[in-house]
């Protein structure tokens, strides 16, 4: 039986913001194995979406663009 134990991961504000928009862009589209599959990542989706600020933002774009290319290293 696997112990029941949180698992943290720790990610820039800009790979989070990277790993957000596409958790909701690829929703509904990703073949899942198991429905616990698509459960795990509407967890990770919502606390995403409960720390960051940026999808509010008028300049979200701007703001996704510039995230964006950091995660690539193009800053």
């Amino acid at each position: 039986m696997i112990a029941k134990r949180s698992v943290q991961i720790e990610l820039t504000n800009e790979e989070a913001l990277v790993l957000f928009e596409w958790l909701t862009h690829t929703e509904g589209r990703l073949p899942f194995v198991d429905p616990a599959e698509q459960t795990v990542l509407w967890r990770i989706e919502g606390q995403l979406e409960s720390n960051l600020t940026e999808p509010l933002a008028r300049d979200y774009a701007s703001l996704l663009r510039t995230a964006r290319a950091s995660v690539n290293g193009e800053e």
